[in-house]
């Protein structure tokens, strides 16, 4: 079956929140979160990696029956021999465990070397066709070993190598993987900040009913030594370039499911105006979006 028949599989999932392992402790807890404010979250998307698995306010979720997305931290997608037999059946079962929609991760280096917590990190994939084809090879080793859509998010980093623009490195990994994808509109800025673009660069090309899912994150900008560069924070004010990505793409995007608020670690009341602000442009309920056009 093609993507474009694929994707109505999916569920409309709305506005949801960002979290991982053991976050309700020092950030947002997605429960409790839920409960005052039912209508501004309708899924939680979890942060997970084999080493510390799932987390006891994931499992209440899932217990109560909410929708969830499984966002993997722990696999070099550019990388195929990556994908170890256990590494795929223990991701499969813990995206199981909370009846996960999909999978998701950032195409790009979670580790270096041995697949631990000790060599963690988060680096851009080498953006020429070899990773990209790559990483294609990858997401359909997962798409078909777990029976669940991969959806592969462009990383944040402040330095990029390769010749190939962020975007067209992930419009021909969905090409070849006949897949969606996740844009984070946040990792976007930085990128185009990093090659002096405007934020809307590329996107007029870009394959736009890939998009699936969409990220939204505050930012902040900083200077080391006179390079001045983005700082993915997750605080709670996007930038401006953020929004102006998100505002671009939400209605060209026809089959978009899902945007994730990350903001886990900062407090909740700091958080509601974009909440709602995201709720007021991609309503959850498909019926009230109807009249969403593109402009």
């Amino acid at each position: 079956m093609k993507f474009a028949e694929r994707v109505k599989c999916l569920p409309r999932l709305g506005v949801g929140l960002s979290g991982e392992f053991n976050i309700a402790a020092k950030g947002i807890d997605a429960g409790w979160m839920k409960s005052r404010h039912p209508d501004l979250i309708h899924f939680y998307e979890y942060g997970g990696d084999l080493e510390r698995g799932l987390d006891d306010g994931v499992r209440r979720w899932a217990e109560a029956g909410l929708p969830a997305t499984y966002h993997f931290l722990d696999i070099n997608l550019e990388e195929k021999q990556d994908l170890d037999p256990y590494w795929l059946s223990r991701t499969k079962a813990l995206a199981n465990e909370i009846r996960a929609s999909w999978l998701c991760g950032d195409a790009g280096r979670w580790h270096f070397g041995l697949r631990e917590r000790g060599h963690g990190m988060l680096m851009p994939p080498i953006l020429c066709r070899e990773s990209a084809l790559e990483t294609a090879e990858s997401i359909l080793q997962i798409e078909a070993e777990t029976g669940l859509a991969c959806l592969p998010e462009n990383p944040p980093s402040v330095i990029y190598l390769g010749e190939m623009h962020m975007l067209d490195y992930f419009a021909l990994v969905a090409d070849r993987a006949d897949c969606g994808v996740l844009l984070d509109c946040a990792h976007l800025a930085i990128f185009q900040q990093t090659r002096n673009l405007p934020p809307l660069s590329g996107l007029e090309n870009f394959p736009l009913d890939r998009i699936v899912e969409m990220h939204v994150a505050g930012g902040g900008y900083a200077n080391i030594d006179g390079y001045s560069f983005i700082e993915d924070n997750h605080s709670p004010d996007p930038l401006p370039a953020t929004w102006e990505i998100l505002e671009y793409v939400l209605p060209r995007a026809k089959n978009l499911k899902a945007i994730v608020f990350e903001c886990e670690r900062n407090s909740p009341e700091e958080c509601l105006e974009v909440f709602m602000r995201l709720n007021a442009l991609f309503p959850a309920n498909a019926e009230r979006a109807e009249g969403v056009t593109a402009r």
